[in-house]
């Protein structure tokens, strides 16, 4: 709907969506995306490559975040050395940050990208955006203290929208720092800045079992898996890559069950265990579920809290996005069950980066 109360063509709501993605990359630390898709924009109204690519996919909602999809497809050819010349403003390639105003130059090398290899792009679009980001295991790691504290249990890790799971593999990373440190400093992956505010509780943190499962989960120690996840990560953001390639590290030294199945699928086959914490773990998934998801999701994690034991206990983390948050923060939630208690354990971005702990409050 614009200014005048009159509905939106497909075509000028697909613009606004890529400049509403323009400015989250912006401010999440991505000048080179944020420029790339300002330009985008106004291709796509001016019916250029933009709009010849995302053709067929106008209609999609917001939550699919079809800009990411068609940039990570971008990212693929560059990593692969299918694209030279906007290689080299790309850093993740070894090119450097565009010096023109606003990204023009880049866009000049992207929009023949898009020309010349646009159905290798197209072949993006349906897939969900694979965003494995390391960085939310900050808010997973203080998390699990929280619950450790609570009862000092092993840990059975259970993640929905787990895409390559690598956040199962969290406990093996390290997070130095002074409001509290976690794990091995001879960690492949460091979340240097990791925690602030108030530290988690220093409760032990033991996990037994990794699961999770994902619509179309990556093998994260195969070549290909590797570069699906990198060309997701924006390529200006170098901590970010370097947070990666260290996760791939640990992949391969200790695997995870990881399953191709819906959100409500992998809850199903979720059982209770005596003697340990059934802990599940999700970070910037609601968005992508569909409303019988959303319900079924719902319907599972209430059933496994009914089913909760002192001695077979049932806790739900989660970093998502919520009202009560500002600039696009979220929120860093815990329920625990027997009982129910819900609690706000602190906010992070949706990067994940830093995790910032208060005074726990009630949800909401």
């Amino acid at each position: 709907m614009d200014g005048s109360g009159q509905q939106d063509t497909p075509i000028e709501r697909t613009a606004r969506r890529l400049r509403r993605q323009a400015v989250a990359c912006r401010h999440l630390g991505s000048p080179l995306y944020a420029g790339l898709l300002d330009h985008a924009a106004d291709d796509v109204l001016a019916g250029g490559a933009a709009a010849d690519v995302l053709d067929g996919h106008l209609a999609q909602p917001w939550r699919s975040a079809l800009a990411l999809r068609m940039l990570g497809g971008v990212h693929a050819l560059v990593l692969s050395g299918q694209a030279p010349d906007l290689a080299a403003f790309y850093p993740s390639a070894g090119g450097t940050a565009d010096p023109g105003p606003g990204s023009a130059y880049a866009w000049a090398a992207l929009r023949l990208v898009l020309a010349g290899q646009g159905d290798a792009v197209r072949e993006w679009l349906d897939r969900p955006p694979q965003t494995n980001e390391v960085g939310r295991s900050a808010a997973l790691l203080g998390g699990l203290r929280y619950i450790a504290a609570e009862a000092g249990l092993p840990v059975r890790l259970v993640e929905i929208g787990a895409s390559a799971g690598l956040n199962l593999r969290a406990d093996r990373f390290h997070i130095p720092g002074d409001a509290g440190r976690y794990g091995d400093p001879s960690s492949p992956v460091v979340l240097v800045g990791g925690w602030r505010g108030q530290p988690p509780p220093a409760a032990r943190v033991e996990v037994a079992d990794r699961t999770g499962g994902d619509r179309a989960p990556i093998d994260p120690t195969t070549p290909l898996g590797r570069l699906t996840l990198m060309s997701y990560v924006w390529p200006d953001q170098r901590d970010r890559r370097e947070r990666l390639r260290g996760a791939l590290a640990v992949a391969a030294e200790y695997p995870a069950d990881l399953r191709q199945e819906q959100a409500s699928d992998t809850l199903a086959r979720t059982t209770l265990a005596d003697g340990s914490w059934t802990v599940l773990w999700h970070s910037i998934v609601r968005q992508y579920l569909d409303d019988q998801q959303r319900a079924a999701v719902a319907d599972e994690i209430a059933a496994l809290g009914a089913a909760a034991t002192p001695s077979a206990r049932f806790a739900h983390l989660a970093l998502e996005p919520h009202r009560r948050t500002a600039d696009g923060e979220c929120l860093v939630t815990l329920t625990t069950w027997p009982g129910g208690e819900q609690r706000i354990l602190g906010t992070a971005p949706p990067h994940g980066l830093p995790a910032t702990w208060e005074r726990q409050q009630e949800v909401a």
